[in-house]
């Protein structure tokens, strides 16, 4: 049976379903009919709320655990509320200064994602996640320096100045001239190009005898770009910081489920999935409970916002992952503000 629309409902079903929802996500417990009535604004006695309390959860919208007289609100509940209900926050003054400044004094883009879901796990109280961006850096030069022992550094500048060092393990000794005559010839076909491109460019070369290598440069030219794949390839696609945030006051009355969470976190590929559907979407998008496979027997809710460059293009998304009980109204502005600001950081 679907759940029926917020409109449909009474005003007292709607202010007693409020109360309920917003209580438990204030304390993570059932809400009883003597805690609604003891606050004397609906002025209905415990037993007329309990009665509209047992026709929201005949609806689907609560539920009653085993152990409680109160009621705690499904994931249809959630989402109905959610929907039609939640009075979204601005980030507080405190807030947006923590964002904002934090995220300007970072230097690289990966410190920038680091601490960006650092921020979110820190200010929602839940774990802060970030897919790394998955537009290469345009690059501009590269070289290749002797250390001695059949070793070189291979260094890689991009257009924005940008600087990343690898140790190359070479299986012969590298003249000068050979290190050289590789550094810039990958130079000369990296400019413009994202590192995949040139590869692509320089293989083809290489492939039909083109390129003016010798032997010993077009080994180092084919180790060089091989180092980089094989980085490329290992570097995570999730950056997650905060799970420990997963372990509450309530996390010791449902363990399995605190357990079933952070096993699902492991699985780094399948939560980017997750957060990949969130590409797209025009605003933040949230994930409640059952709503998504991946955290379904968690009992786990995911909020989510694509964060872009500077020229609007959408490289990534971000968001916080936690039980159902999440601050919503607090969550989705903090999250939205993250990564406009994120994105003021991406070029």
């Amino acid at each position: 049976m679907s759940s029926p629309p917020i409109s449909e409902l009474t005003d007292r079903a709607r202010d007693i379903f409020q109360r309920v929802v917003e209580g438990y996500i204030e304390t993570g417990q059932p809400v009883g009919s003597k805690t609604i009535a003891s606050d004397g604004a609906l002025n209905l006695s415990p037993a007329s709320i309990r009665s509209v309390l047992a026709d929201l959860e005949s609806l689907g919208l609560l539920a009653a655990p085993h152990t409680s007289a109160g009621r705690m609100p499904t994931d249809a509940g959630l989402r109905i509320f959610v929907d039609g209900m939640m009075r979204v926050a601005e980030p507080t003054p405190e807030e947006r200064v923590r964002i904002e400044a934090g995220l300007a004094e970072t230097g690289a883009v990966e410190q920038a994602l680091t601490k960006a879901s650092a921020l979110l796990s820190d200010l929602s109280g839940a774990a802060g996640m970030v897919m790394v961006p998955t537009r290469e850096a345009r690059l501009a030069q590269f070289n290749l320096v002797d250390l001695g022992h059949g070793r070189a550094l291979a260094v890689l500048v991009d257009e924005e100045g940008g600087v990343e060092n690898r140790v190359l393990d070479l299986e012969r000794i590298a003249s000068s001239s050979a290190l050289e005559q590789a550094s810039n010839y990958i130079t000369a076909r990296l400019s413009g190009r994202t590192l995949s491109e040139a590869a692509r460019a320089m293989r083809a070369e290489i492939a039909a005898e083109r390129s003016e290598l010798d032997e010993a440069s077009r080994d180092l030219v084919e180790r060089g770009l091989a180092v980089w794949s094989e980085d490329t390839e290992e570097r995570p696609v999730l950056i997650v910081r905060g799970a420990a945030n997963l372990l509450d006051e309530t996390a010791l009355d449902d363990i399995e489920r605190v357990r079933s969470l952070l096993d699902d976190l492991e699985d780094k590929q399948s939560v980017a999935a997750l957060l990949e559907s969130a590409r797209e979407a025009d605003a933040t998008r949230i994930f409640i409970g059952s709503e998504n496979r991946l955290f379904g027997l968690s009992g786990s809710s995911v909020i989510a916002s694509p964060y872009r460059d500077r020229e609007g293009r959408v490289v990534g998304v971000l968001g916080v992952i936690g039980p159902t009980r999440l601050n919503y109204a607090r969550v989705v502005p903090m999250v939205d503000l993250t990564a406009r600001s994120l994105g003021k950081l991406i070029s």
